[in-house]
Order: C-alpha cells, then sequence, then structure tokens
C-alpha cells in the first residue's frame, strides 16, 4: 500500500482540488492570526497541498518542530515563520516529487522571511529512527492527516514519542472511523489515498497513544467527514469518519485517568493571539482571570510544559478525592444533529 499511496501524492493528485473526499482536512477552520503566514508562501508550494486549514499548536517561537508528511512544505513554512530564527522546521516525507516542490523553494522563503530555519528529509515516518534525529530533540511534533497512511501506527508514534523532550508534544489532525474498518475498504487504494482506508476505530486509537506512551491523549476538535464522491460513499457503507486533532503530552507524570487533587489554575491571558481564553483541549476552555478546576493529569500539562509561565497554579498534590467528576469513556466525536451521543470530559 505504501507504493499506493506514494503514486496517488506523486503523481495522480496534481492539487487538492482531484481529492475525492474532505477527509485530508484537519478539524478546524483556518484562524485569522494563520492566514498571514500563507500569504508569504510560494503559490507552488500552496497549490501542492493536499488539505485545508493549519495544524498549529500555540507559542512556537524559539521551539524545534518535527512535521510528519510534509509533502510540498506548506506547513513547515508555516511554522518556519512562527518558530523564528532561533527555532527549527524539519520536514519528512516519502514523496519525491512532493519534497521536490518544496526544496525547490527554499530560497525563495529564506528571502521572504529574512531567515533560513527549514530542513527536508526523505523518509518513512514509522522508520523515524533512521533519520539521524537526536532522541528527545524537538518540542514539537506536527502531522496532518498523514499517520492514517502509515501501515504501521505503533511505530509512528513510538517513534514520536522518540523523539520528543520531556514536555513535549503531538499535535496532529488525522482520520478515524466509529469502528474498525472492514479489510475490503483498507484494501482499496482510492479510500486509503483519501485517507479513509488506513483510518483507526477511535478506541484503538486510544489504546495504541497509551501503549506508546501517551497516557492521556486530549482532543481538540473534530467534525464528521462528507464523502463527496458516490461511487466512494456506497463502498464505505455504514461506516462514519471523523476528521479530528488530538494533542498528546509526553509527560512521565500523567495518570491513566483524570484524578481529583482539588487543583485549579488561571490562566493569565498571555499567550499570543489568544488574550481572552486558552483552549487545552476541548473541554478545557479556560477564561482570561476565571479560577478553573482541574485534574492531575491538566495540571501536569500546563505546569510541565512550554506552557507554564501563561497560568497560575493553586494547590498541590498533597490530598486525592477521588476520579475528577465527569470524566468517562463512549465515543468522542460530535455526531450530526440526527445522532445521538455524549462526548467525555476529556
Amino acid at each position: 500500500m505504501r507504493e499506493a499511496v506514494q503514486d496517488y501524492y506523486g503523481r495522480q493528485l496534481q492539487s487538492s482540488d482531484d481529492l475525492k473526499t474532505t477527509a485530508c482536512c484537519d478539524a478546524s477552520a483556518m484562524p485569522e492570526w494563520l492566514k498571514p503566514l500563507l500569504a508569504k508562501i510560494h503559490p507552488e508550494v500552496l497549490s501542492r497541498y493536499y488539505g485545508c486549514g493549519l495544524v498549529c499548536p500555540p507559542l512556537l517561537e524559539g521551539c524545534r518542530v518535527l512535521d510528519l508528511g510534509c509533502g510540498s512544505g506548506r506547513d513547515v513554512y508555516a511554522l518556519a515563520q512562527l518558530v523564528g530564527p532561533d527555532g527549527l522546521v524539519v520536514g519528512v516525507d516519502m514523496t519525491p516529487e512532493q519534497l521536490a516542490v518544496a526544496e525547490r523553494h527554499r530560497d525563495h522563503h529564506a528571502r521572504e522571511f529574512g531567515f533560513d530555519n527549514v530542513r527536508f528529509l526523505h523518509g518513512y515516518i514509522e522508520q523515524l529512527e533512521q533519520l539521524g534525529l537526536e532522541p528527545g530533540s524537538f518540542d514539537v511534533i506536527v502531522s496532518n492527516c498523514v499517520v492514517n497512511l502509515s501501515p504501521d501506527k505503533d511505530a509512528v508514534l513510538r517513534g514520536v514519542h522518540r523523539l520528543l523532550k520531556e514536555g513535549g508534544e503531538f499535535y496532529f489532525s488525522d482520520v478515524y472511523a466509529d469502528r474498525r474498518v472492514p479489510e475490503a475498504v483498507r484494501d482499496d487504494p482510492v479510500l486509503y489515498g483519501e485517507c479513509l482506508g488506513g483510518a483507526l476505530y477511535w478506541n484503538d486509537f486510544l489504546r495504541l497513544a497509551q501503549s506508546s506512551g501517551f497516557i492521556d491523549p486530549r482532543l481538540a476538535e473534530d467534525r464528521p467527514l462528507e464523502i463527496t464522491d458516490p461511487e466512494l460513499a456506497a463502498r464505505t457503507g455504514n461506516l462514519r469518519f471523523f476528521s479530528a486533532t488530538y494533542r498528546l503530552f509526553k509527560l512521565d507524570a500523567l495518570e491513566s485517568d483524570c484524578e481529583d487533587y482539588g487543583q485549579a489554575v488561571i490562566y493569565r491571558g498571555t499567550v499570543p493571539n489568544f488574550p481572552h481564553r486558552f483552549p487545552l483541549d476541548k473541554h478545557h476552555l479556560m477564561e482570561t482571570g476565571r479560577v478553573f478546576p482541574v485534574c492531575g493529569n491538566t495540571w501536569h500539562m500546563l505546569s510541565d510544559t512550554r506552557f507554564a509561565d501563561h497560568f497560575e497554579f493553586i494547590g498541590d498534590f498533597s490530598r486525592h478525592y477521588g476520579l475528577f467528576e465527569g470524566c468517562g469513556g463512549g465515543l468522542p466525536f460530535d455526531t450530526p444533529a440526527n445522532d445521538s451521543g455524549e462526548a467525555p470530559c476529556c
């Protein structure tokens, strides 16, 4: 299937208009503060980008960032502007045709930005250990609808965990299914290339993330996917697919459940572009200046990461009050209005 994916993205697709579904998109609309970044990116790089949105966590200045499945480099060049001259963005992709576009315009972007802080590597995201990258050397790793294309997702997550610093995060958008994808769909080259055939059942993903060392995956955003091609829709049957953005923190102190220690945080309003509220994830939208009760895991995600200076912390771990109220299981994604389902707190 790897060869089929390389052919699909390297030769068959010429622009995002050739996609047959909305799967190769992240879950979010493009925030206004990110749009000026794209205005500085070369038109050919933009035209060979097969998605929408931009997978971009906040507070990246000076960070070392790795982009898995960087393609023609659109996100790399956008992130390069955010990390600035003291940071570095490395893009990895397995498709030579895509990387050629990215490399062709490095000088253009260096002139446009006033600095050159990007690298591109040819390789496979399930074989990150072969790229000569130092373990524990990245603050943030991102990916936009690429992990589903890998034949060995366990190796991808283990490789990501190995490359992240303690307190670093894997912030990525991908496609998930509401059940395990049947073999006929998995083996369909077009459905696989459209990011559907390789989609994980969401609960299998959570188990895989936890076994790879990411103890408490946090869902940031999600939306149901529309399969716009009638023939492809018929092949997928009753399967439901979702585009979802998760953030996975590499923190040894995290627990398997959200435990209550009577703690709270106050957001200072100081993260750039987030003056009024800070969205850690889908269920933790913290207003500036307001006391916000948190579980122990959320405390660590804020106090032991690059976000620490932007919060006040109330309490400690000296007393335990049991499971944090409201945490539970079930399908975590929002469903269309005619469906039923409840989302957990985290």
